[in-house]
């Protein structure tokens, strides 16, 4: 037997009502249910045949402690409220990590919340990262924004990736659209799904930012980014490890690290490591130096744009 993939419809969380957003919680408790079976979950599974994956509905109401109708109710969008204990007895029902405990409640209680940029407000590069940044000049470094925008970034992190990272680039963008990047990271298909699962977390913070939605409804065209977006994964903006096949240097391989700015979590300084003697290291000031040829100081300079 085939099983299809059932598309998902294009995101449309920008609205903040409580009501509104219960589709898209039931759709994430109907994934991760999906995703353990009853075995997994510690308990005996129900009697009769079974049409899921996973855990049935009834099985998870009893390791959460409630009833099927009321979770019946919260899977079709039909429960105005879902307290926090429920939340949290969901959360460990279905083995939920930190970081998807925290996207279910922001699914469950998508209010906006002070502090978040609004979606038409140019966001500027944090000082301290700025700072930081300048003293990691010999490795490859940019400051990202929220939905993935370049702020600032080093000469020679555009020597390593083979782009000009101009103003209003979008990292997110290049990473999925420009054809340079499957071909330059080797292990792009790693890298591209961690961050689309980075960009669903995201949207969970900010349903109500229309210029990320129009940027997810935009490469989710694509039927690999749209897989990727069904499998309702979930992850913070975490160390991976990136394989770059680069023209001159060979095979580089770095161990790609972020650092939020304090007075602004929406940003963040995203380092391409490398240990040290290794091939890639003993390469990079000769990366420097061929950048350097290129423009009168372009490998130590920093570029903010905006």
């Amino acid at each position: 037997m085939t099983t299809q993939i059932r598309r998902s419809p294009p995101y449309h969380g920008s609205v903040t009502s409580r009501r509104t957003r219960r589709p898209e919680l039931g759709e994430y408790l109907r994934a991760r249910r999906d995703r353990i079976t009853p075995a997994q979950a510690g308990i005996a599974a129900f009697p009769g045949p079974r049409r899921v994956p996973g855990l049935r509905r009834e099985e998870l109401a009893v390791l959460a402690g409630v009833s099927t109708d009321y979770l019946s109710r919260v899977e079709q969008g039909r429960q105005a409220h879902v307290s926090d204990a429920v939340l949290d007895a969901l959360a460990r029902a279905l083995r939920l990590d930190e970081t998807e405990r925290a996207h279910l409640r922001d699914l469950a209680a998508p209010a906006a919340r002070p502090g978040h940029s609004p979606a038409g407000v140019r966001q500027r590069p944090d000082p301290g990262l700025l700072r930081l940044m300048t003293a990691l000049d010999h490795l490859p470094v940019l400051v990202l924004g929220h939905r993935g925008d370049v702020l600032a970034r080093n000469a020679l992190l555009e020597v390593v990736l083979g782009r000009p990272f101009g103003e209003g680039t979008s990292f997110t963008r290049f990473l999925f659209q420009d054809p340079l990047a499957r071909q330059r990271i080797v292990n792009w298909e790693t890298f591209a799904a961690a961050s689309v699962a980075a960009l669903r977390r995201e949207a969970g913070r900010r349903p109500y930012d229309a210029v990320l939605r129009r940027l997810i409804d935009d490469l989710r065209a694509d039927h690999q980014v749209d897989s990727w977006w069904h499998d309702h994964q979930v992850v913070d903006h975490s160390s991976l490890v990136k394989n770059i096949d680069h023209p001159v240097a060979g095979p580089l391989r770095f161990d790609v690290e972020t650092v939020s700015a304090p007075l602004d979590p929406e940003q963040r300084l995203v380092v391409y490591t490398a240990e040290p003697d290794s091939p890639t290291a003993r390469a990079l000031p000769l990366l420097a130096s061929y950048g350097a040829g290129i423009g009168p100081g372009a490998s130590n300079r920093t570029v903010t744009i905006g």
